[in-house]
């Protein structure tokens, strides 16, 4: 496994192949066997610098095009003096190769260094060419072959190039239209006089469906300019389909790619998507593509209005950084408004009661804290509901900060406190079981309140800051702390998420086996067996420890193993979605109002109260 094969291509073809071992099966890696005869070109080229007057017949300026296939010519003078050729004649070439993944490798290559050094006074023969060229490797029908492309940043590299050389174009009449099936390039003047202006879509996607974009331009943004300018924007179809397939994230881009080149003044505009999936239990996701780190980032766009078969953005233009613009729809985990009001019913719920336990506890505090070991019982409890209630809360300005805000600096310190207080809340949880395991196995041994104190505090706070610092400085540097579309951990590139998951998990199995010593312990008859009351008065005993103990140890998180191992089930995600957002409540049940120590408290407070204001009989 993961061993490497190289073979040679077939003899009417040049490069490599590369195979990968998979369980005990070649798989294949990349293919960069190529059909396009750069050499002969190349002879050609070589003469036509002998012989300038050359360059008035049509083959001899190909010749000089088809200098940008390889990395032999580095003078600058004779691309110069060629950045006037139009290279409409290399299109048939072009277009009678086979669409494999070496030449599309070698046509990027080729597209690049036209859009570098040849972008100057681009004209619409020279973007029709260019269209022309790029639509061949766009094209729905040869998709998967990019899949074998060795370099898995070529999809990335033939976005900016387009951008940079459609950049460029030269307006006639104050508007261009250039549309291939794959690709379309719409330009138009602008100035602040313009009452909006909007670019409209309509492409194929495949042999049967067509999709649509739209791009608007806002009044008020339009004010900004001094002048008049130019916008430039380019529409691919296919092209979202590529750039996925460098990407970890299972999320998949839904609706066509949209480019805008605008001048610098204007920062924020309008984009509509259709949706090419037109599912309605999953949600959409605007995202801007990071010219710079590669990837989809939702920081560039908040969804406006979203439907069945459609998707409004706003986003910010930023012209060294987002520049292209789609949507997302994630498959793995299902949308519902059933999880949706589950969570929002059951957090409220959660709150309420958190706070309303530790009002209880602090009432109560002195008389069930009269014991070391009901004082740390109490105090381990105390410290799980603040630690949840923190939790929860940030939970929900997570999500604030994210929907609104898109502050990215505060998206960070909102994911590092989540993932602080979650931490804590587990391990105080692992507290508490190892107080239960002290309580059961460790009857003679006496623990002082202070060492106590100093190994619970270790635990509960020490464990999860000393995490939760390690994750943020390894992972922040190169940007890969938090995940595309939420405030929280990464997964899918730096797999920080297992900082709080391995832990979790791993406690989680502790506190199971606590319970399950707690079931031994408690189950055991005080007399002989075969008495069918102690057996039931057992079964209830064990029953109601379980019961209060599954809550208060985590074991509720467990179910989340379910939704792991079945990511699309919608039962297991409401099952989870119900046991975690009510948790707080049954921290109340279990922990608190359950407790008999704590209600006698509760009574005789209560009675105290009455008598003190005179309300008793």
């Amino acid at each position: 496994n993961g061993a490497i094969c190289i073979q040679p291509c077939p003899p009417s073809f040049h490069g490599e192949t590369s195979f990968v071992c998979e369980d005990r099966k070649w798989q294949m890696l990349s293919d960069a066997c190529a059909s396009l005869d750069v050499q002969s070109l190349f002879q050609s080229i070589w003469h036509l610098s002998a012989h300038p007057e050359l360059h008035l017949l049509p083959s001899c300026s190909c010749g000089l095009i088809f200098i940008l296939f390889i990395d032999f010519v580095k003078s600058i003078s004779s691309l110069q003096r060629i950045s006037q050729t139009d290279f409409s004649c290399i299109v048939p070439d072009i277009l009678s190769s086979p669409a494999i993944p070496g030449n599309i490798a070698d046509i990027v290559k080729l597209l690049k260094k036209i859009s570098l050094l040849l972008s100057e006074n681009v004209t619409r023969g020279k973007m029709q060419s260019y269209s022309r060229i790029a639509n061949h490797i766009l094209n729905s029908s040869i998709i998967s072959n990019w899949a074998f492309v060795k370099d898995r940043n070529a999809g990335s590299i033939l976005l900016d190039s387009v951008n940079l050389f459609a950049g460029k174009l030269l307006l006639r009449n104050e508007s261009e239209s250039i549309q291939e099936p794959f690709i379309a390039t719409k330009g138009y003047s602008i100035h602040k006089n313009t009452s909006g202006k909007s670019f409209d879509f309509s492409m194929e996607f495949n042999r049967t469906d067509n999709i649509t974009g739209h791009v608007v331009i806002p009044e008020e943004e339009l004010l900004r300019l001094p002048r008049a300018y130019k916008a430039i924007s380019v529409a691919f179809p296919t092209l979202g389909a590529i750039l996925e397939t460098n990407q970890l994230d299972p999320a998949f881009v839904n609706g066509m790619v949209l480019s805008v080149s605008l001048p610098e003044e204007l920062q924020n505009i309008l984009l509509t998507f259709e949706k090419l999936n037109k599912l309605e239990q999953v949600g959409a996701q605007c995202v801007g593509w990071h010219s710079a780190e590669r990837r989809w980032d939702p920081r560039a766009c908040q969804v406006r209005a979203h439907n069945v078969t459609a998707v409004v953005c706003a986003c910010a233009h930023r012209r060294r950084t987002y520049t292209s613009f789609s949507i997302l729809m994630a498959p793995a985990t299902p949308r519902s408004s059933v999880l949706d009001y589950i969570t929002q019913v059951g957090l409220g719920l959660s709150i309420f009661s958190l706070v309303l336990s530790l009002i209880i506890e602090a009432v109560v505090w002195h008389h069930v804290t009269k014991t070391e070991i009901t004082y740390m019982r109490h105090f381990c409890l105390v410290n799980i509901a603040a630690s949840l209630l923190i939790a929860d809360v940030l939970f929900i300005l997570a999500a604030i900060v994210h929907n609104t805000a898109l502050n990215y600096q505060l998206c960070v310190t909102a994911t590092f406190f989540l993932h602080f207080f979650y931490l804590a809340l587990f391990f105080w949880m692992f507290t508490l079981g190892l107080l239960i395991l002290y309580g059961l196995l460790f009857i003679f041994f006496k623990i002082t309140r202070f060492l106590f104190l100093a190994a619970a505090f270790s635990i509960g706070y020490g464990c999860p800051l000393v995490i939760a610092i390690l994750t943020v400085a390894i992972t922040e540097p190169k940007n890969g702390y938090l995940r595309s579309g939420a405030c929280w951990l990464n997964w899918y590139e730096t797999k920080a998420l297992l900082a709080f998951v391995v832990p979790a998990l791993s406690i989680i199995v502790m506190n199971l086996i606590v319970v399950v010593v707690v079931v031994v312990k408690t189950g055991r008859s005080s007399i002989g067996e075969g008495c069918k009351s102690q057996d039931l008065s057992s079964m209830i005993r064990v029953s109601k420890n379980v019961a209060l103990l599954t809550p208060l140890l985590g074991l509720t998180w467990g179910f989340g193993l379910a939704t792991i191992i079945d990511g699309r089930s919608l039962a297991f995600h409401i099952v989870f979605a119900l046991l975690n957002a009510f948790q707080g409540f049954f921290i109340l049940l279990f922990g608190t109002l359950l407790d008999r120590k704590t209600r006698e408290a509760l009574r005789m407070n209560c009675f105290s109260s009455r008598r003190k204001w005179g309300l008793e009989k």
